[in-house]
């Protein structure tokens, strides 16, 4: 292609991959840039790091059906037993109380529907695949091996973004003196399309189902203290799989071990500012772990940075004809339009995370009576699945929004 860019985005990963065929649709030139590889330090990259620098991830990721929709529209997403549609939901609190949910049956509008599924299980490497193989056929889109000039820059380098502090951004971060675990296990029983969770002892654990619906594999997401998660990953691998079990009560059988651990620190993280200018006076944008974090109790992160795609292809997109891209309130616009989606989520994942921390005795009883709450409310519960599956992060555009 050789030749000036409309866009550079810089960070190569699932956020960045798919900006850059939304933005190619609108057929804007788009330059690609992989981020440099992060120093090694045993812990699994962001999602928007570039997979040729990495290892191996262990992880999946559960989509949203909003992200799954924007993937099919990309036409990325995967087929096969690499996806996993989650048809229910359980979740256990630290005294008993229980919450289930279903895809089956929930209510909506005071009749009832058959939603396709609350999430789907996706595994990392097949939608890397699927990215990578709709980028060979999209001309206007250039890999690159270090930024370019364009009108506008988009950041998606993830949490440790070079660019974000090159740009002098404020990324202010509340550690929760937890790591998250990430691992795979094979299971003696099959999972029936179940996510499992559990909230003990401070502790959120979640296992997700893998390899189809009738699969019995499940992918491992165990967010612990810093001290126990080294503790945790020092264990022979079949004491760690014994240990899985143990804490999820043998709900899945025998479990062994599949594939390394790994593991990455906690946190809640916002940018101050979303855009700006450079100091050539060149426009640009975050996106995606390079702007936010958030706790993984709800399987939100990736969908959250899909949700920036989404949104700042439609600003771009609907733009007025005399605009330009990197035309400030277009940009302004988009942050404000994030900032108030994302608000809402970062505070319930933050608020989920210290009131399930907290180990004294009224509190632990607040949540369970909370629980249970949730669980007797039908209206309550359709209103958290339409929360995560994505409802609530289609953001409504008035003449008002539109204008300001």
């Amino acid at each position: 292609m050789s030749q000036a860019f409309d866009v550079c985005i810089r960070g190569a990963g699932i956020v960045g991959r798919s900006l850059a065929l939304c933005l190619a649709q609108q057929r804007l030139r788009v330059g690609l840039v992989s981020a440099p590889a992060a120093p090694a330090t045993g812990l699994p990259p962001d999602a928007s790091a570039p997979a040729g620098a990495r290892p191996a991830d262990n992880r999946a990721y559960a989509l949203n059906a909003a992200s799954k929709q924007m993937l099919q529209d990309l036409r990325c997403w995967p087929e096969g037993p690499s996806v996993t549609p989650v048809s229910a939901m359980r979740v256990w609190g630290d005294d008993a109380a229980v919450l289930n949910f279903a895809a089956d049956g929930l209510p909506k509008g005071g009749s009832r529907h058959h939603a396709e599924a609350l999430a789907w299980i996706v595994d990392v490497a097949e939608l890397e695949a699927s990215l990578d193989s709709a980028l060979r056929f999209q001309p206007r889109v250039e890999r690159l091996d270090a930024p370019q000039a364009a009108t506008l820059t988009v950041v998606c380098e993830g949490r440790m973004s070079s660019t974000r502090d090159e740009f002098g951004v404020d990324f202010e971060v509340t550690p929760y003196g937890q790591q998250a675990i990430a691992a795979r296990l094979d299971c003696s029983k099959p999972h029936q399309g179940r996510a499992l969770q559990w909230f003990s002892n401070g502790e959120v654990m979640a296992l997700l189902p893998l390899g189809g619906p009738q699969g019995n594999s499940a992918a491992l997401v165990w967010s612990v203290p810093d001290e126990r998660a080294q503790r945790l990953c020092a264990l022979a691998p079949d004491e760690f799989a014994s240990a899985v079990q143990a804490a999820s009560a043998s709900v899945l059988g025998q479990m062994s071990l599949s594939g390394d651990l790994s593991r990455w620190p906690l946190q809640q993280a916002l940018a101050r500012r979303w855009s700006g200018t450079d100091a050539s006076g060149r426009a640009w944008v975050l996106a995606g772990d390079a702007a936010h974090t958030v706790h993984p109790l709800g399987g939100q992160g990736l969908n959250l940075g899909l949700a920036d795609v989404a949104e700042l292809a439609q600003v771009l997109g609907a733009r007025d004809y005399w605009r330009g891209i990197d035309d400030a309130r277009l940009l302004r616009r988009y942050e404000r339009a994030r900032r108030s989606g994302l608000a809402p989520v970062g505070a319930v994942m933050d608020g989920l995370q210290r009131l399930f921390g907290a180990e004294q005795v009224p509190l632990k009883r607040l949540r369970n009576l909370g629980m249970q709450g949730v669980e007797r409310s039908a209206a309550l519960k359709a209103w958290v699945v339409r929360q995560a599956m994505g409802a609530a992060g289609r953001t409504e555009r008035t003449g008002a929004a539109e204008s300001a």
